[in-house]
């Protein structure tokens, strides 16, 4: 690989985030001691490893030469299969799913670092184990032990692969709308029919088996969402004694031609009273199928990180080698990397990157340490919940303005495919869109979350970090000072808008039409508070150790151009629907 395609893990970034940026061991306080910081980047060194060696080189591959249908099989990109089967036999998979599903059950926190690493050096291919992880945890949750026992133990292995099965053609965010049937036989099976579209990795041949987790309606199912269920749909049926027999009754119709991921086959897939097996109850499929949907839509901002940070890296490695033009106020032949604006476009990108690596990590402690139980589980649930919106939404448009932004550093180059980087741009893409889109998002942020409690989360997120400001006046540094009074005007400036959102409540298309924004807000002020954490941890040391100049430097820079963009956005909030 040439340098400008080589990925880097970040591991020393982490390493930084789990031992000093929130004040403690996060791993060891997520995990009540059973592992340490020192245990978690250790994982990530080798996890980042093999996504180096492996993954990365065929990430242009999969944009290429994308995924084929041919006779109605999926057909991978070269090299993908092997890899998935290396991932896999690496134990992987086994690695991140939950111990009450038969996995290792590496925390959160540890979860997350993964999850940008795998989506940095191939967001098509790491698609394929996101949904399965996703689907492991619905099924730990709803299952019988008949469904634990044949598929739940194939996909902790990953053996198998798991698919979400959601949209049709008439019924995309409408769930209610969804008209595929499931018939019940005298077998104790479901005969399911219908059509589902933009099934990712809905075939392919990585793996023997798939597992389709299917949304259905029931025949004397009531309309609306409450009247689906849900099933397990295997591709090819599973015998009593665990072994592969025909092929199940689901043919793949099309594999859609995209703007970008081109190396995931999102499938039309056909179902032709295929077996099933139900999951929970009869009517409960939304409760199983939100499991399976959280979990994407927290890795959808993990994805967004990994995504913006090989962009990142490309464009600072283009730019610390293109000599182009006389710099400003720097010797001859100076790279462009010392060009003003270059600069400012690199300090942009690595700004915000670091600002949603954090906050994947904070987001992702809180579900840690809300599954250990205790006194404040309720609260930590709470706060956890009330982000996953947030990390999703924000995390995954600010990976659009950070692709874009690589594309500049590299200026005409850029937008040439041969030099790799408008790959970036283009996977970004479809994140703010799928797991549900950002209004979707900041649609559950302000209506199941903000304004039924009354904004009762929200202040409590508000009084977090007004401390880290009182934490950052004491250390009577100047950085620290600026930080510190940008953030307390941001602050202001949240709650003016929480007050000004919850009065638009009484006229809900006041407050929804200005729901993007709120959520944007909030993805901005916890991206400063991100970078306030990390200037407390650099300053109280007392010393600087590697990379702590990049991270005050990316800090100051954040508070300086990002944090302003609270105010304005407090305003249009205010502003409510403009008729």
């Amino acid at each position: 690989m040439t340098a400008e395609s080589a990925y880097h893990p970040p591991v020393a970034d982490y390493a930084f985030l789990y031992g000093e940026a929130f004040g403690v061991d996060v791993v060891a306080r997520a995990t009540d001691g059973a592992i340490t910081a020192a245990d978690a980047v250790a994982v990530l060194a080798g996890a980042g490893d093999f996504a180096a060696a492996v993954l990365a080189p065929l990430d242009a591959v999969g944009d290429r030469d994308g995924a084929r249908l041919v006779d109605g099989e999926v057909r991978m990109p070269e090299g993908f299969a092997a890899a998935y089967r290396r991932f896999a036999d690496a134990g992987w998979v086994t690695a991140e799913a939950p111990v009450s599903a038969g996995g290792d059950g590496l925390p959160g926190v540890v979860r997350a670092g993964l999850g940008e690493m795998w989506n940095a050096s191939n967001a098509a291919l790491a698609l394929s184990w996101l949904l399965t992880a996703g689907q492991i945890h619905a099924l730990d949750a709803f299952a019988s032990p008949f469904v634990r026992e044949r598929f739940l133990s194939r996909l902790v292995t990953g053996e198998w692969t798991g698919t979400m099965n959601l949209t049709e053609p008439e019924a995309g965010t409408d769930l209610g709308a969804i008209r595929t049937m499931a018939t019940p036989r005298d077998d104790g099976t479901w005969a399911i029919s219908g059509q589902k579209i933009f099934i990712t990795w809905g075939d392919h041949d990585a793996a023997e088996n798939i597992v389709h987790l299917v949304l259905a309606r029931t025949p004397d199912a009531p309309a609306g969402a409450k009247g689906l269920s849900l099933f397990v749909v295997p591709r090819r049926i599973v015998g009593d004694d665990g072994t592969l027999g025909a092929r199940n009754r689901v043919s793949t119709v099309a594999v859609e031609r995209k703007l970008g991921i081109h190396g995931s086959p999102t499938c039309v897939l056909a179902y032709e009273e295929a077996a099933g097996y139900l999951v929970g109850e009869v009517g409960g499929g939304l409760a199983g199928m939100f499991v399976m949907m959280n979990s994407a839509r927290v890795a959808m901002g993990f994805q967004a990180t990994g995504i913006s940070d090989r962009a990142f890296q490309r464009a600072h490695a283009y730019a610390q080698q293109r000599i182009q033009g006389p710099v400003l106020g720097r010797p001859g032949g100076t790279p462009i990397a010392e060009h003003p604006d270059v600069r400012r476009l690199l300090l942009s990108m690595s700004s915000r990157v670091f600002a949603m690596r954090a906050l994947g990590v904070f987001v992702s402690e809180l579900f840690d340490r809300a599954a250990l139980g205790g006194a404040d589980a309720a609260e930590l649930h709470t706060l956890a919940e009330f982000f996953v919106p947030i990390l999703k939404g924000w995390s995954t448009e600010e990976a659009l303005g950070v692709t874009s932004d690589a594309i500049q550093v590299f200026g005409g180059m850029g937008f040439i495919e041969e030099t790799g980087v408008a790959q970036h741009y283009r996977d970004a893409r479809i994140t703010t869109i799928y797991e549900g889109t950002t209004a979707i998002q900041s649609n559950d942020l302000i209506g199941r979350k903000t304004i039924r409690d009354g904004g009762a989360t929200a202040q409590a997120l508000f009084g977090r970090i007004d401390a880290t400001v009182d934490g950052l006046r004491g250390l009577r540094h100047p950085l620290a000072e600026r930080t510190a009074d940008r953030l307390t005007r941001a602050v202001e400036s949240a709650r003016r808008a929480t007050a000004a959102l919850l009065r638009e409540a009484e006229h809900p298309r006041e407050a929804y039409a200005v729901s993007v924004p709120y959520l944007l807000l909030l993805g901005t002020l916890a991206g400063g508070w991100m970078h306030g954490l990390a200037i407390d941890a650099v300053l109280a040391r007392g010393h600087e150790s590697d990379g702590d100049a990049a991270r005050l430097t990316a800090a100051d820079f954040y508070g300086a151009h990002y944090l302003p963009r609270v105010h304005a956005l407090a305003e249009a909030i205010a502003a409510g629907e403009i008729a």
